[in-house]
């Protein structure tokens, strides 16, 4: 057969095979190189780099490193796109992603910031830096190619630009920040402002922004596309919408710490979501709903701290996928805890919070066969009996607290020291005897409470401790001196330090200064140290010093005074001495409570505090402090309790105290204040006064009425505050313990209350009071003072004062003590006093009042002595019957005894003269009659009260 070969169509055939091969070819390659950064953009990432600092600081996470670090445009990196933290488009090179979360940022952020001008950004995460309280950029609105924004955790403050709601593309934004003093606002815009173009949003998280809640709680009902919604502490009020649980993607729902916020759980149905549940330290309230075990995709719930009650449903053991649990602090009904659902069940469990609760009963096995948690708090409870011994079946335990039970019975601490994951271990104020002989366990605890847990000296184990950062041994039997050894434990770690209420006397070395150098807080009360105080090692760290109730002498250390970081000294109620320092007033930029009480420092009050005055509680009554009130107190404008009493303080009223716009407690009591009480000045005139008393003192003049018209606090009954107490928070103590209801410092008061002297150890926000006793005022009791409708206490006692009692002080409905005896007070007792049901104690002894005592409801109570020295006076309890004599219903002389200072020998004088005339029958009656100018004025010369009242003073102080 012959061939056939055409040339032009082979060479037709291998130009097309050739053009297709390199075209091929030619794609190919061009896929494999990577498009470079573009210029522009590389150096606005390295401007935007150099706008900030790397301080290891700025950012909390563990795992934080400065990835700007390796930003270079010289050498193999020199393209942006292979920088860490970048991504590029491949096809375009364009930077759209920036991931520089945790990436150890400091500096304000600028509005001109170079990096708004990387207009292809899709992604943006700079979370967890620390942009210096600066507001966030408006610059923001130029990246309207945005999907992602996460500026969470940064420290931005001030108003959200509403330029954020020009990126219509945002399907995630988070710009949780936490507690700042400038945190961040939306109010203008607001939520609906923020987000109306925000269609495609999907996730949501503002947490700690705060917002006008009214608006936002309609606006958050409207958007119903969302998958997750973070809004913990946003000042969010009323009624939360229920519709949103039912959000048809809604996986996620964080709602803590908007106490103002109500609401309840739904009714839920199958296949929801939801795995994420959020409301506690709310206002949520009602029972938790039965068709919550319809969740099976839930993992975590959280509805601690908030108003439930009833049952815990048994519909809890359908939540198999549950990881996190938290039902603590609400008040349901009791129920042990071997009956609850979640005991053994649900196996998934890393942590289970069921602290005050309502539990009772022993602590069962079973529940210890929950073996991946990692934290299990059953504390302030009622369980009772032993621990059980298979706990030590929690083999990845790291939290264990069984805090504030009834738990009993002998427990050796090498049981829990046996779990190796264990780092806090929390088993105070129980009634267990804690046994800590031969440990051979070598556990590495960070925290450690055995306070009331009989022990009677220091654990050994403690020895070889290197880790530990809170540790409590309070309210123990441990007596002697602290061991030198206890001062090498945790010495880089030690943050907690509590040793208060046991019997220890001193310490076992030369140096009193202390060798934990990052202690914040050292609580030694109540013990009986001896010695000079003991000295904290670094002066930037401590925040709490309490050394109260101890034998300390000798002076106040100057080094105390260099700690620029101390928030509360106490050192009250010890045998301290000397003048004060200077450096005091200079702490103020950082102490908030200063407590110096029953002490023998003498001097003058320093001069120093500053103007940056942080001050809200001091306390140095009871010493021998002299001179004038300090004028540089003016600065302190948080200043809430002051507190003077027993000293030799020289001056007049400190009419200046009244510009103090937080002052609610005053106390200048047995010094030696005097003069008249003038009127205040415009802005001086204590607007927040609760409590005031300047009893033992030398005022003198009428009572200072006008001060009366304008106390306005007094003026107002507190209905909502009984339960609450005058304090400081100690934020330390209660974020290990959870003791969220009642932790703190309190402030303590000493006052005169219903006929004796009573110590207040909290001082409820309430109590509102008046003692004026011990002085030389005169004149009438203005009918003002039934203007001050919220007074609980009221003492105008031992002065000059006369005129009628002013029948409107039945409008003190609260009044529960009222004392005007040992005055010069006429007419009779007014009968509108019955309307006060509260009033416990009474007293207008040794005065000039006549006519018949009020009868009925509170009046029937009171005993004789409540009436003494009124001759006038009749009815029950007295024995002088009421009549219409003429010695019955005739009042006594007003003037009798021209010396003012004639009080409780008012009676004895008028009882000898009635017993003269009615035992020697009508010519010694006559005789007096007749002489009476010359018996008053015997009377008079003979008692006059002048030493007398010198006494009381003296014994008073």
């Amino acid at each position: 057969m012959r061939s056939f070969f055409n040339p032009l169509l082979f060479f037709i055939y291998l130009f097309f095979v050739i053009s297709f091969f390199h075209l091929h070819v030619t794609d190919s390659s061009s896929s494999l190189v990577q498009r470079l950064c573009h210029n522009d953009e590389s150096n606005a990432l390295l401007q935007f780099k150099d706008s900030f600092i790397i301080d290891r600081s700025a950012s909390d996470e563990s795992s934080a490193y400065p990835k700007v670090s390796s930003w270079r445009l010289q050498g193999e990196n020199g393209d942006c796109c292979s920088w860490d933290g970048i991504e590029c488009d491949e096809n375009t090179g364009h930077v759209i992603g920036l991931k520089l979360n945790s990436s150890c940022l400091f500096g304000s952020f600028n509005s001109n910031s170079t990096l708004f001008l990387l207009s292809h950004l899709q992604k943006l995460d700079l979370s967890d830096n620390h942009f210096n309280s600066s507001e966030i950029p408006s610059g923001f609105g130029h990246l309207t190619e945005l999907t992602y924004l996460d500026l969470s955790h940064s420290v931005l403050s001030g108003q959200i630009p509403s330029e954020i709601s020009q990126l219509s593309n945002l399907v995630f934004l988070s710009l949780n920040m936490p507690p700042l003093e400038d945190p961040l606002k939306l109010c203008k815009p607001d939520l609906k402002s923020l987000v109306h173009n925000l269609t495609h949003l999907k996730e949501l998280d503002l947490g700690y922004v705060v917002m006008n809640s009214i608006n936002a709680l309609q606006t958050l009902s409207n958007m119903t596309s969302l998958t997750s919604i973070g809004l913990e502490s946003c000042s969010l009020q009323g009624e939360f919408p229920e519709r949103i649980f039912h959000f048809p993607n809604l996986t996620r729902l964080k709602l803590a710490w908007n106490k103002d916020l109500r609401g309840k759980l739904p009714e839920f149905h199958f296949c929801s979501p939801l795995k994420v549940i959020d409301v506690s330290n709310t206002s949520f309230f009602g029972e938790v709903p039965f068709s919550i075990g319809n969740l099976d995709s839930l993992e975590q719930l959280d509805i601690s701290l908030c108003n439930f009650q009833g049952f815990i449903p048994s519909s809890f053991e359908n939540l198999t996928q549950l990881k996190y649990l938290d039902l603590s602090n609400n008040n349901f009904t009791a129920r042990t805890l071997s009956s609850l659902p979640v005991v053994g069940k649900l196996t998934k469990l890393t942590v289970l919070e069921l602290k005050a609760i309502n539990l009772y009963g022993e602590i069962p096995s079973e529940l210890f066969k929950l073996t991946q948690l990692q934290t299990l708090d059953l504390s302030s409870n009622k369980l009772d009996g032993l621990i059980p011994s298979s706990i030590s079946k929690l083999k990845n335990i790291e939290y264990l607290s069984f805090y504030s039970n009834k738990l009993s019975g002998p427990m050796e601490l090498e049981m829990f020291l046996m779990l190796k994951k264990l780092k806090r271990l929390l088993l105070s104020y129980n009634n267990l005897t804690v046994l800590t002989s031969n440990i051979s366990a070598n556990a590495s605890l960070e925290l450690l409470g055995l306070a009331s847990c009989n022990l009677d000296k220091f654990p050994d184990f403690l020895k070889n401790q290197e880790s530990l950062e809170w540790l409590d041994l309070s309210h123990n039997h441990i007596s002697g001196q602290i061991p030198q050894w206890f001062w090498n434990t945790s010495v880089n770690t030690l943050d907690y330090l509590n040793l208060s209420f046991n019997s220890l006397t001193g310490f076992d070395q030369h140096s009193v200064v202390l060798p934990w150098e990052h202690l914040r807080t050292l609580d030694l009360r109540f013990n009986m140290l001896e010695g000079s105080l003991p000295i904290p090692a670094k002066s930037m760290y401590t925040l709490f010093y309490l050394a109260s109730n101890n034998k300390f002498v000798g002076e106040i250390p100057p080094l105390i005074c260099s700690q620029s970081s101390l928030q509360v000294l106490d050192l009250s109620n010890n045998n301290l001495s000397g003048v004060l320092p200077q450096g005091l007033g200079n702490l103020s930029n950082s102490l908030v409570v200063l407590n110096l009480r029953n002490n023998s420092f003498h001097g003058h009050i320093p001069q120093t505090f500053t103007n940056e005055c942080q001050l809200k509680s001091i306390d140095i009554g009871h010493n021998q402090l002299h001179g004038q009130v300090a004028r540089s107190l003016a600065n302190c404008k948080m200043l809430e309790f002051l507190d003077l009493e027993n000293n030799h303080i020289y001056e007049i009223f400190p009419s200046w105290l009244g510009n103090l716009p937080e002052l609610r407690v005053l106390s200048l009591s047995s010094n030696k204040f005097h003069g008249v009480i003038g009127d205040p000045a415009f802005g001086f005139e204590f607007p927040n006064i609760h409590v005031i008393d300047l009893s033992h003192n030398s005022f003198q003049g009428r009572l200072p009425y006008e001060y009366f018209r304008s106390w306005k606090a007094l003026k107002v009954i507190d209905v909502n505050q009984h339960a609450e107490y005058m304090q400081e928070s100690m934020v330390r103590i209660s974020y290990f313990l959870g003791m969220y209801d009642d932790a703190g410092y309190h402030y303590s008061l000493a006052i005169h209350n219903k006929g004796m002297e009573r110590i207040y150890s909290k001082i409820s926000k309430a109590l509102k009071a008046i003692d004026f006793s011990y002085n030389n005022f005169e004149g009438e009791i203005p009918t003002s003072i039934g203007n001050l409708k919220g007074l609980h206490l009221l003492d105008f006692s031992n002065n000059n004062l006369s005129g009628q009692i002013p029948s409107s002080l039945k409008e003190l409905k609260n009044l529960e003590s009222l004392e005007l005896s040992s005055n010069k007070l006429s007419g009779h007792i007014p009968q509108e006093l019955k309307q006060l049901k509260f009033l416990e104690f009474f007293n207008v002894s040794h005065n000039h009042l006549i006519g018949p005592i009020p009868r009925g409801v509170q009046f029937d109570t009171f005993q004789n002595d409540s009436y003494e020295g009124n001759v006038g006076l009749c009815g029950t309890p007295l024995s002088k019957p009421c009549g219409n004599t003429k010695t019955s219903s005739k009042a006594p002389s007003t003037t009798f005894g021209k010396d003012q200072n004639v009080r409780s020998q008012d009676g004895f004088v008028w009882k000898i003269i009635v017993a003269m005339g009615f035992g020697s029958g009508l010519v010694v009656g006559f005789i007096i009659e007749c002489n009476k100018i010359f018996i008053k004025n015997w009377f008079v010369k003979t008692f006059r009260r002048q030493p007398f009242r010198k006494r009381i003073s003296s014994k008073g102080k």
